[in-house]
């Protein structure tokens, strides 16, 4: 009776029993005037900038609005943040290192530029000393500081810059860390040069990885920075659907394939909360496939309505509240369209492209948000095609949400290498 009476109150809260649309949630100025902008542009074109108090001495930080785009080839507008020394930048020009964040949420308040004090270190939500409903900062800024490099970090499109979020499509993501690279290339003021690392975590790491493989994105001419010069793609812990999914034969084959991974995903109410975030996003990038072919009717309102308002750990909260250990109903029984999504969902992950630079992986032995299997497929492929992949398992007991700062040792050292242009051995396993 007490589960029946609380899925009432969040049907009705959330307008599953009427009609009501419900907009955005409330912005900050900045992106709500962001929000109400075309993307007209250069990829990678600044079209709003805000400049910051910086939490990192000797520094100055702005918010950014820029252009980028999808895996559906469309135009969009991601924000960001931008962290760079003060002083003059050397004749070359600073190197880039542009962060990917994990998963904070696919609506428009979960980017984390939007954060009170968003120019920090690295905070996370799970871990003991986290201070805040959402992850936020950047990995190592100090660091990165000390060695004169400028940071970008993007929120991704869909988080901030209106638009839908298309959440876990790493290609997308992908193409949003690539134009956010070109963003702090382009703004004279941070004294960015070409040279460039792109590294993220879970989420972010997917879209570091995927990135390594957009070869003719990277190439593209007519944008507002061109010819990047991609140095090295650091991914931590990164997650890579491609490498756990295989084309289906069929139909059949495609249901079997997809109700397993629904499966999967379904394990405990908080996977659920990112699998409703991936089919939404999924939705968004892909016309040819709709969330009630996975989701009943109820389900697809329900992930529309939390996805487009809250963030990920108090949309998992919601669910909890409303569905308690039912969170299964929303799916249907079987899955319909079953191929397409298969396809979409490999289609928006890693090319099986060799990576334009070197890649290393550094993952946890106790990680189970993300599988170290995916690392090793992924290494296997790329190796396959001549890839330079190294996959490196971090020392201890290290869990998904250990992993940025266990791996900041390792990963510091091999970033400052790659912008010295050091040689480097081949990471992939001798035969």
């Amino acid at each position: 009776m007490k589960d029946s009476l609380a899925r009432i109150v969040f049907c009705i809260f959330f307008g599953l029993l009427s009609n009501t649309v419900y907009a955005d949630p409330p912005m900050a100025p900045f992106y709500a005037a962001v929000m109400k902008m075309s993307p007209d542009g250069k990829l990678g074109q600044v079209i709003k900038k805000e400049k910051i108090k910086s939490a990192i001495q000797g520094t100055q930080a702005w918010k950014i609005a820029y252009i980028s785009s999808d895996v559906a080839g469309r135009k969009t507008i991601s924000t960001g943040l931008i962290v760079a020394p003060i002083g003059q930048a050397p004749k070359e020009g600073r190197p880039i290192m542009a962060w990917a964040h994990g998963t904070t949420g696919s609506a428009q308040n979960c980017g984390p530029s939007q954060i009170t004090n968003p120019t920090a270190p690295l905070n996370e939500y799970f871990l003991m000393d986290g201070n805040s409903w959402s992850d936020y900062g950047i990995p190592n800024v100090e660091q990165f500081i000390k060695e004169g490099y400028v940071i970008v970090a993007t929120d991704y499109q869909g988080m901030g810059g209106g638009g839908r979020n298309q959440y876990a499509v790493a290609g997308t993501n992908a193409m949003d860390t690539i134009n956010s690279a070109r963003a702090a290339s382009s703004m004279k003021e941070v004294g960015a040069g070409k040279k460039t690392i792109i590294y993220g975590w879970s989420q972010g790491g997917g879209a570091a990885i995927a990135a390594a493989s957009l070869i003719d994105y990277q190439a593209l001419q007519g944008t507002t920075a061109d010819n990047l010069q991609y140095l090295g793609f650091v991914g931590l812990a990164p997650d890579d659907l491609a490498a756990m999914l295989s084309r289906p034969a069929d139909e059949a084959d495609a249901n079997k394939i997809l109700t397993g991974f629904s499966k999967v995903n379904a394990a405990n109410i908080f996977s659920f909360s990112h699998y409703l975030m991936l089919i939404w996003g999924n939705e968004a990038a892909y016309p040819n496939i709709k969330m009630t072919d996975i989701l009943t009717v109820e389900g697809a309102r329900v992930a529309d309505q939390l996805s487009s308002n809250k963030c990920v750990h108090v949309m998992a909260d919601s669910l909890n509240y409303a569905y308690g250990d039912q969170y299964q109903t929303l799916l249907k029984p079987q899955p319909i369209n079953s191929m397409a999504w298969v396809n979409a969902l490999i289609d928006g992950s890693v090319k099986p492209v060799k990576p334009v630079a070197p890649v290393v992986i550094y993952w946890g032995s106790k990680d189970t948000g993300i599988p170290p299997i995916m690392h090793e497929n992924y290494q296997k492929k790329m190796c396959s095609l001549g890839g330079n992949v190294a996959t490196i398992q971090l020392p201890g007991e290290q869990t998904h949400y250990t992993t940025p700062g266990s791996s900041a040792p390792f990963y510091l050292a091999w970033v400052k290498d790659r912008i010295a242009g050091k040689p480097l051995e081949n990471g992939c396993p001798v035969n």
